[in-house]
């Protein structure tokens, strides 16, 4: 199945609670739970051990407000992104936030994610 067959609404049904999820466990410092939502080839991808620290260690990471703008979709091949405006309560300031979905084994699953 191609995640774009799917409507807007449907995505955003998926979309907004995996991203919620990432802003959760992502404040919480709880990186097993933050993963767990990760494409195969993604986790494969990562360094755990330098993502460990990062992750960590990271102001912005770990002081996401919860509430975020939702900005819109950019669909490409197999994947969709998803793209939020996201603000931090220790730095002032608005970040980008993206995640790319698309499914894996008949999963919806997280190919992407990040702040910038």
């Amino acid at each position: 199945m191609n995640i774009n067959d799917l409507t807007d609404d449907e995505i955003i049904e998926i979309a907004h609670p995996l991203w919620d999820d990432l802003v959760k466990y992502s404040n919480k410092g709880q990186y097993g739970k933050f993963i767990k939502k990760f494409s195969y080839n993604l986790l494969l991808g990562l360094n755990e051990v330098e993502m460990g620290k990062q992750f960590a260690h990271s102001e912005l990471s770990r002081n996401l407000v919860e509430e975020r703008d939702f900005l819109g979709f950019i669909r490409r091949g197999e994947h969709v992104t998803a793209l939020y405006r996201v603000r931090s309560t220790a730095r002032e300031g608005e970040w980008l936030g993206r995640m790319v979905l698309g499914y894996e084994n008949g999963e919806v699953r997280i190919f992407a994610a990040s702040i910038f």
